[in-house]
């Protein structure tokens, strides 16, 4: 069995990757720049050059891998329609299986943008007869590495909304015992960590496990939207971003699910486990 994981130098794609791997999986990891992922070094992981915009690329990837771990770029203006090319392109190949990673929420009606992009691919993956298991975690706990803190300070819009954030590695075991098992057919998993924070818990915990002092520092809409755009996103995507951070400053992710232990047989890692794992990284 071969699986191709698309974004896999990321957050989740690395740790999906990774977690195959070790199970003695042969993974093909698709990644835009193999140059830069050393971090994925492992006997059994192919890096393969993947470029989403780029038909030739995307065929030579799915060609020749039974499964495929599918998390596509969200900073592209026409993400719906090469998410659509790669799923067609992948069942001409052969491709047995595909998990998709979505996002908890995206079947809301009307939704948020970010969401109706990501529940238009669920559905041209649910009607291409490929059998389909789709992941929707909501908000990682690494993003609090990823992004991290200016001056000691995490500057969020979320007010005092608390989210059920969720850590990658979790999302990754998840994915290996859907690939590795069975029953998870036309499954949707709605993932999330075991307890529901605000941004001012959050920076606590991570001030305890780093022996450093963090503070949340409330963002007002406007100014969150404009500093994303100076950070160079596009006005489309920092738009789309607004709107899943006022849902989060709603309430709408605080949403806690079984499902990670249901699947596993354990339970989520904490966010207190989370920080004192990662602590030098603050």
């Amino acid at each position: 069995m071969k699986i191709l994981v698309t974004g896999a130098a990321g957050t989740v794609g690395s740790q999906v990757v990774l977690q195959l791997a070790e199970k003695g999986v042969q993974v093909r990891a698709a990644v835009h720049t193999p140059a830069k992922a050393a971090h994925l070094a492992h006997k059994n992981v192919e890096l393969a050059p993947f470029d989403l915009t780029d038909a030739a690329s995307v065929e030579s990837a799915v060609k020749g891998v039974d499964k495929i771990y599918f998390l596509s770029p969200p900073i592209i203006q026409n993400q719906t329609e090469l998410a659509f090319r790669l799923i067609d392109l992948a069942k001409k190949a052969g491709v047995k299986q595909v998990v998709r990673q979505s996002a908890m929420g995206c079947e809301m009606e009307p939704g948020i943008q970010l969401g109706r992009w990501l529940r238009a691919v669920e559905k041209h993956i649910e009607s291409s007869g490929i059998a389909w298991t789709h992941l929707r975690p909501t908000f990682f706990m690494q993003n609090f590495i990823t992004f991290p803190a200016m001056q000691g300070n995490y500057y969020l819009p979320y007010g005092e909304g608390k989210i059920g954030y969720i850590d990658v590695r979790d999302i990754a075991a998840v994915a290996v015992a859907v690939f590795t098992g069975s029953g998870h057919e036309e499954k949707v998993y709605e993932l999330t960590g075991p307890e529901s924070l605000g941004v001012a818990d959050v920076a606590k915990t991570i001030s305890i496990a780093a022996a450093k002092d963090f503070k949340y520092v409330d963002v007002p809409p406007e100014a969150a939207r404009a500093g994303m755009i100076q950070h160079g996103l596009p006005e489309f995507f920092a738009d789309a971003l607004s709107e899943l951070y006022a849902g989060a400053k709603a309430g709408y992710a605080a949403k806690v699910t079984d499902t990670v232990e249901k699947v596993l047989g354990r339970k989520p890692r904490t966010f207190q486990q989370f920080a004192q794992d990662h602590a030098t990284k603050f």
